[in-house]
């Protein structure tokens, strides 16, 4: 017999996931950095028997969530699809922990994240609170785009840029799974 497990699936609607990028150059104070909010995306954290967390992100669901013309929005957006995340070949980002625990309400997660093509180690820590038949996790990690091969964007010859590291800020709440029934108690 299978031990019971004690799973939560992600809900999307009710959760927040963003990416913040930082403008740098000698432009910089006329540039925009920029928030993408990630639209799209599915996971599972399991507490008992053995802590893990898995995510799934469709690449081309970020979207800019500032307030920017139409224009720029699109223009934003399609250098971030085309040119960065180049979502036609790398249509998914992927989490898979090697190593999660809990110490209070803090979880602490050692994994590897796959972005554009290449898989990295990745830890984060969240702060976690169970109410009930929900989990709500929320923390933040940095991920460097130069390491997933992605190079910055740069433009007006780079004395306007974006920085390597992007900061990644999560609220993330979860439903309990019973007996593979997502949502059932």
């Amino acid at each position: 017999m299978q031990p019971s497990l004690d799973s939560y699936i992600i809900d999307p609607a009710r959760s927040h996931f963003v990416v913040q990028a930082f403008v740098t150059g000698m432009l910089s104070r006329l540039g925009h950095s920029p928030t993408f909010a990630i639209r799209n995306y599915q996971g599972e954290a399991i507490l008992e028997p053995e802590p893990s967390l898995s995510m799934r992100i469709e690449a081309a669901s970020l979207a800019v969530t500032d307030r920017v013309s139409d224009k720029d929005r699109r223009e934003m957006e399609r250098t971030m699809f085309d040119e960065v995340l180049e979502v036609r070949r790398y249509r998914e980002i992927l989490y898979q922990s090697t190593k999660a625990w809990m110490e209070g309400g803090q979880a602490k997660v050692e994994g590897e994240l796959t972005l554009h093509g290449v898989t990295r180690p990745q830890s984060l820590t969240a702060q976690v609170e169970l109410t009930g038949e929900s989990l709500r996790a929320q923390g933040q990690f940095a991920v460097l785009q130069s390491a997933y091969d992605i190079k910055p964007v740069r433009v007006a010859g780079g004395t306007l840029k974006l920085k390597d590291e992007l900061q990644c800020s999560f609220d993330i709440v979860a439903r309990r799974q019973v007996e593979g029934v997502p949502g059932a108690a």
